[in-house]
């Protein structure tokens, strides 16, 4: 197989990766055989994956649109994935030219790819001070905060002091609850400035149209690739957000959070899982 020019050498491209998996949904290119052939068999069972990842990236829009409407600039996207078209800076940096965005991801591949488009960012003229346009990448674990908040990169972009959205968009779903996902999810909130936002969304067999034995099987071919989809109740999922306040209209199916288009319009498929975002008090 092929390896192309922007895949590490570290990595096994004949493994799936989660995040190429995503960016196959998305149409994106950065994927490889390996991740189309797990895609496929998952959507096999789930058809409608492709429009749930797409409705998963609207929200995030708006979340983001949202959250610079209520003067937070700061972003800490946390399981950032692969960048595609309209990721989190260039939605930032329309609403405000400041702002500043840290991914953070553990794929090598997300991370390699992300510091390339980053790389992009850092020779453009900004008017910035260079700071590397206000945009950084860190490869890091959710589940180890302090490896996130003590990286350099966040120390010279992110003022903890100040109010940031943490962003927690389609990753908590892959992590097990023996690794504690609600531990870490406190241990950032903690560290977060009063003002600060999650934004957040999760899979759950609530709101998919189709029964929950279908949807088994297309959860059984991510534990074949030992990254577990991890299906939560709506109860679960509101448990991540203890020590924020719910923004309205709360945790809610993606298409009904602050939509900008008739949610009757949207496909039955974008309804699945809840999204919400919470202010820290």
């Amino acid at each position: 197989m092929e390896r192309p020019a922007w895949a590490p050498r570290s990595i096994d491209i004949t493994v799936p990766s989660v995040s190429r998996i995503y960016d196959f949904y998305l149409g994106g290119s950065h994927n490889f055989e390996a991740d189309r052939d797990a895609a496929r068999k998952a959507m096999a069972h789930l058809p409608g994956l492709p429009k749930i990842m797409q409705a998963n990236r609207a929200l995030l829009r708006r979340a983001v649109r949202f959250a610079v409407g209520e003067g937070v600039t700061q972003f800490l996207d946390i399981g950032s994935g692969i960048p595609t078209f309209g990721n989190v800076h260039e939605v930032a940096r329309a609403a405000c030219p400041g702002a500043r965005v840290v991914y953070v991801d553990h794929d090598p591949v997300a991370v390699a790819h992300s510091r390339a488009v980053l790389e992009d960012e850092r020779n453009g003229d900004d008017g910035d001070d260079g700071d590397g346009g206000g945009v950084d990448v860190v490869a890091a674990d959710l589940l180890k905060p302090r490896d996130i908040l003590n990286s350099p990169q966040v120390e010279r972009l992110i003022d903890l002091n100040r109010p940031v959205a943490l962003l927690l968009v389609a990753i908590l779903h892959f992590v097990d609850d023996a690794d504690d996902p609600y531990r870490a999810v406190a241990e950032l909130r903690d560290a977060l400035a009063p003002g600060s936002l999650l934004v957040l969304t999760h899979a759950s067999y609530e709101g998919i149209p189709l029964p929950p034995e279908r949807v088994a099987g297309a959860v059984d071919v991510y534990k074949d690739i030992r990254n577990p989809l991890i299906m939560r109740s709506r109860e679960a999922i509101a448990r991540f957000f203890e020590g924020y306040d719910m923004v309205e209209p709360g945790l809610v199916p993606m298409p009904h959070w602050r939509p900008e288009t008739a949610p009757e319009d949207e496909d039955p498929y974008a309804f699945s899982g809840f999204a919400g975002v919470g202010r820290k008090a």
